[in-house]
């Protein structure tokens, strides 16, 4: 038998063009950039992910996706773990030899693109999902240390077919003081977007009213500061019947900023707050709650929980801070209150606490920033514009 290879000359089924997500660890992947990554399978692209794993392999696999496991060390800043990590991320490229990567959050932004240029990737986008402790600690330390990361990101941000999308001005702003970046090489997207027909609005519950801090449990995500307001409240004699504040989440061991889990079952044990520890079915929790609080300082991009608060008619209170102050209208959809300060959070918590009608009416607000700003399909399709603008270019 024999095939004549000549009538298939010029039918080459043409290569699919390869993604490659950078990510910290795999979890932070699927809550956050998921919908992208399957758009672009939609559209044709192979899309690979390296990332650390814990136990999301199966549910990264089962969407597609080609995983490449690094390991990556979150809370590590040494010159022989930044080296593996470069040294892994560059191995990833070489074997992959994706037509761009998409860099997310500050270590594979910083070390990812110093690997792609080793790597020579045609094309990168690096998401700067909040620029860390570094950049709002004080002191002398942190100042040098300030210089330095600035000197680290003028090398990871010089690839010359380069997209930076920034998630608030702040962070934009910051680091435009310290790498020349190009205003043709910048874009804002106000964070990772929420699913509107997941993230409905329901009804206020009945009963006492339901006060909840969401988040990853790290000390700058506020949580001392809620439970202390907590403290207050009840000290005010408000709590109990009137109000029950909850913490869902649970820590990050990982991250050097973690509680520890003593400290959470000490409050446990107190009775001020309670813990419902991790969940995955955030509409749920948004629907049992009638206030949503994030008193953070933590180097935000833009909290994923205060758009799906906003989505879900929920009034949020949350600190003027980078990031934060970006995911609502301040008196409209939210209030504002001062960093590290539990006595005005508490006192913003009982005035809202105090008036029904104004938390339903600020909730009503909130959904409707979140269609105009938050939907996911923007944020899914202006990725895809990006992506396709660099390949075009590549």
């Amino acid at each position: 038998m024999s095939v004549d290879i000549s009538s298939m000359a010029g039918s080459k089924t043409p290569m699919r063009r390869k993604l490659l997500f950078v990510v910290n660890v795999d979890w932070a992947f699927l809550s956050h950039r998921l919908p992208i990554a399957l758009e672009a399978m939609r559209q044709g692209y192979e899309v690979h992910i390296a990332t650390a794993l814990t136990d999301k392999l199966t549910a990264l696999q089962s969407h597609g996706l080609v995983v490449h496991p690094l390991s990556l060390d979150r809370s590590s800043t040494g010159l022989w773990v930044t080296g593996k990590t470069i040294w892994q991320i560059l191995r990833v490229c070489k074997l992959v030899k994706p037509d761009m990567v998409h860099l997310v959050t500050i270590k594979p932004v910083l070390l990812g693109g110093l690997a792609a240029r080793l790597a020579h990737v045609p094309a990168v986008v690096s998401t700067v999902s909040g620029l860390g402790f570094v950049f709002v600690a004080k002191g002398v330390k942190a100042a040098i240390r300030r210089w330095l990361v600035g000197g680290l990101y003028g090398l990871a941000l010089g690839h010359r077919n380069l997209r930076v999308i920034f998630q608030n001005p702040d962070d934009m702003a910051c680091l435009a003081r310290l790498v020349h970046l190009p205003d043709r090489n910048v874009t804002m997207i106000r964070g990772s977007g929420v699913n509107l027909s997941q993230y409905r609005v329901m009804p206020l519950p009945t009963g006492a009213p339901v006060v909840v801090l969401a988040a990853r449990l790290l000390v700058d995500k506020g949580v001392r500061e809620f439970v202390q307001s907590a403290n207050i409240l009840r000290e005010r004699g408000l709590l109990a019947q009137d109000a029950r504040f909850v913490i869902v989440g649970k820590p990050d061991l990982a991250n050097p900023a973690s509680l520890r889990p003593d400290e959470l079952a000490q409050w446990k044990e107190e009775g001020v707050v309670e813990l419902w520890v991790y969940r995955t079915d955030m509409p749920q929790v948004m629907a049992a709650a009638h206030i949503v609080v994030l008193p953070s300082y933590y180097g935000e991009g833009l909290p994923k929980v205060l758009i799906e608060a906003a989505a879900c008619g929920r009034v949020v209170v949350t600190t003027d801070h980078p990031g934060c102050r970006d995911a609502i209208d301040p008196g409209v959809t939210g209030v504002l209150v001062p960093l590290r300060d539990a006595v005005a959070l508490a006192n913003a918590i009982q005035e809202l606490l105090s008036d029904p009608v104004r938390c339903a009416t600020m909730g009503q607000s909130g959904r409707e920033l979140a269609e105009s700003a938050f939907d996911v399909r923007q944020v899914v399709t202006v990725h895809l514009q990006i992506y396709q603008e660099l390949m075009d270019k590549s």
